[in-house]
């Protein structure tokens, strides 16, 4: 691991300029992504800014009947906020399904959104990776891709986005807050805040290099079954190769949302409508353009696969 400074902030505004006036800055907190990076030399902060003393760290109800999550709200304390069980329960189940019990006791809300890619590529710093060195190419085309990106990707990266929660969060319609130095806050709806990997995969949401997360927000819940699957290698602390959050009404509409087939949790609202019709018209909408690799096509099977089952739950 690299020298580096540290500092402690006072509020999400003094956080907002720190990291904008020192080159190299990142923020901490849960560290439990960003810590493994700097000892492989992959993350090389020459600064960094602890914001566990924000404050940040409440889950609090809106007038519109949702909530609040500050980002620095833990993922053990979120999933079993009796608000959220009630009234989220994928969300609840999401986070639970990932990690494990140690790391979600430090994990926080803002973080988990802005953990970067497992893709074994990534964390190779013998292989060519645009997303930890631009322009130095994708080893992972000519690779081995077998827990890789279906679709949303690009021909410099398939990598995938590794969050359980955001799966939720897309499903149930979040918002991402921010605010930067000059203390302008901005709502970015979480179907936006990840940017396509295109030409430029290290550039991962869209965030300006000035903004700082201060909370979630969730709109009132809407209620239903809510399920969430997780296929994966092992049964547990094992990121997945398909996991379908599922929000599903008395009538039989609902919302999907996918995670580890793409670079983002993967919802298109028009393949929600698809649902009365069943798992294989809401995947032939939901994958739609999709193009797999020789060693991950069969994710789009699973992916329909575990839908259907799920489906068959809820009707049980």
């Amino acid at each position: 691991m690299r020298a580096f400074s540290y500092e402690r902030v006072r509020s999400s505004q003094e956080a907002a300029a720190a990291v904008a006036s020192a080159e190299g800055a990142k923020f901490i907190a849960g560290g439990t992504n960003l810590l493994d990076l700097m000892k492989l030399e992959i993350e090389t902060p020459s600064h960094l800014i602890d914001v566990n003393g924000l404050g940040l760290d409440s889950i609090e109800e809106t007038e519109e009947g949702g909530l609040r999550i500050g980002a620095l709200v833990r993922n053990t304390d979120l999933a079993a906020d009796p608000r959220v069980r009630r009234g989220y329960g994928l969300l609840s189940r999401a986070l639970v399904a990932g990690a494990s019990g140690q790391l979600r006791n430090k994990a926080t809300t803002g973080g988990n959104l802005l953990q970067r890619t497992r893709c074994p590529y990534f964390y190779d710093t013998n292989m060519p990776c645009n997303k930890r060195s631009p322009g130095s190419g994708c080893a992972a085309l000519e690779g081995y891709s077998r827990q890789l990106a279906v679709i949303g990707s690009s021909e410099s990266c398939i990598a995938t986005h590794p969050s359980d929660m955001a799966v939720a969060m897309r499903a149930l319609d979040a918002v991402v807050e921010t605010v930067d130095p000059d203390g302008e806050t901005r709502s970015i709806p979480i179907e936006d805040f990840y940017a396509a990997p295109g030409d430029t995969p290290d550039v991962e949401t869209v965030l300006a290099p000035r903004e700082f997360i201060t909370s979630v927000v969730l709109p009132a819940s809407v209620g239903g079954q809510q399920m969430y699957h997780k296929v994966r290698d092992r049964a547990s602390y094992a990121f997945a190769l398909v996991s379908v959050g599922l929000v599903l009404q008395s009538d039989g509409s609902g919302r999907v949302a996918l995670g580890g087939v793409a670079h983002k949790p993967w919802r298109r609202e028009a393949a929600d409508a698809e649902l009365p019709r069943g798992a294989s018209a809401v995947m032939a909408r939901l994958l739609e353009g999709a193009s797999p690799t020789e060693d991950n096509a069969f994710k789009v099977t699973l992916a329909e696969r575990t839908l259907a089952g799920m489906l068959a739950e809820a009707k049980e």
